[in-house]
């Protein structure tokens, strides 16, 4: 589907709900599967959340997560412990070029029995489940931390526990932090010190139900919103001041772009600033990637330079994401450079009209644009991408006043 959007009048205000975080999602349910008796709430209505959900209730030799990096990790390790069990764990054409092979070293360490059946290094992955029963294994930690998280949550299931040492500076830490917390609200045991971590053993858990908070990388949209509008006031829901989730820290840094947060009983409230915009911004984007894209775009609406660092993992995502702001980015009139690890956006530039912009598979560029409406009309390819993570994405925008048009 094409979709033009636009809005001929920027003031926003109004109240938006956000699903649950996929990231958390799609732990737990990966940790109920695992360990059962416990019934999650407000769980993502995201297709990578759907896909992992049947693809754990699936009895089928063949799984297919299509475009579903998540599950592709955290399925690897979990059929990789499913003693007895024979599984072709496949997907999208873009999710067969993007690397595995850490992790699947990782668990072939550990005894795992993993073959690939087309190209080395990457998925499809026929995996004949068995029990691990060697609780120690390095690996790098710079790749993704998802690696990490898989190795974690079927730790907790081994009947020895896991110790996993990591090798080189460690990326995306409150991803790590957000795997731990979880399995702490489980009962599980975790420590994480220096380069080590430690799951103990756990057979059984006493909790009854977890509630997902709503997800922040969502909420970055909207963050651009506001630092896009005259005036905005936007009341989202359902978050925490003192949320897991990496990407909370859109609110710090949103301030240095003319957004003010403040958080209520499980809300939070933004408002666009009248001070002046900064000239340049500076982020490091290390523990915190997946919203790189909508502060490129935010920082190229407001006229804003912004050097933006820490995006090493951006190549590996739905598409390499470095590449395709660059590319749509100077369609739209930017002056933009990257590198393999950092996008460095000039200032000021005019926003051209009626730009299509290409998504590239990616819910997050669809997303990430978007906000871009408030200025100028933009048109999307494959406007259908954000089910992804966001399926009511659209609809939220009509909500606000912006315009759809089907082309």
């Amino acid at each position: 589907m094409i979709l033009k959007l636009q809005q001929k009048t920027p003031h926003l205000s109004g109240d938006v709900r956000i699903t649950g975080s996929k990231s958390e999602s799609n732990r737990l349910l990966l940790l109920q599967a695992l360990f059962g008796n416990f019934e999650i709430n407000n769980l993502s209505n995201s297709d990578d959340s759907d896909v992992m959900q049947r693809a754990l209730a699936s009895t089928q030799r063949v799984v297919d997560i299509h475009h579903a990096g998540t599950a592709m990790r955290f399925l690897t390790a979990y059929f990789a412990a499913y003693e007895g069990r024979e599984t072709l764990l496949t997907g999208s054409n873009r999710m067969k070029e993007r690397p595995i092979g850490l992790l699947v070293d990782a668990l072939r360490t550990l005894g795992a029995d993993i073959t690939y059946t087309e190209t080395e290094g990457y998925a499809p992955l026929l995996i004949k489940g068995k029990k691990l029963t060697k609780n120690t294994v390095s690996l790098a930690a710079n790749v993704s931390s998802q690696y990490i998280s898989a190795l974690m949550m079927i730790g907790a299931s081994l009947e020895n526990g896991l110790e996993i040492n990591l090798l080189g500076n460690i990326t995306s830490v409150p991803y790590i932090e957000m795997t731990r917390s979880l399995l702490t609200q489980l009962g599980i045991v975790s420590s994480f010190e220096n380069q080590l971590i430690k799951i103990e053993p756990a057979k059984n858990i006493s909790i009854s139900e977890m509630t997902v908070e709503s997800d922040w990388s969502s909420v970055s949209y909207y963050y651009s919103l506001v630092a896009l509008s005259k005036t905005a006031k936007l009341n989202l829901s359902s978050y925490k001041k003192e949320s897991l989730q990496g990407d909370a820290v859109l609110a710090e840094l949103y301030d240095k772009l003319g957004v003010q947060t403040t958080f209520l009983e499980n809300t939070i409230v933004l408002e666009k600033e009248v001070e002046s915009k900064p000239r340049r911004v500076s982020f490091d984007l290390a523990n915190c990637p997946d919203i790189a894209q909508t502060i490129a775009v935010t920082c190229f609406g407001l006229g804003v330079a912004c050097d933006l660092t820490g995006l090493h993992t951006l190549k590996i995502k739905e598409t390499d994401r470095l590449e395709a702001l660059k590319n749509e980015l100077t369609k739209l009139g930017a002056t933009i450079t990257v590198t393999d690890k950092s996008l460095h956006l000039k200032e000021g530039g005019t926003c051209n009209e009626n730009i299509t912009i290409k998504t590239y598979q990616d819910h997050r560029m669809a997303m990430a644009f978007a906000p871009l409406a408030l200025k100028v009309p933009i048109i999307f390819e494959d406007a259908e991408v954000v089910n992804k993570s966001y399926p009511d994405f659209w609809a939220d925008f009509r909500g606000l006043g912006f315009k759809t048009e089907q082309l």
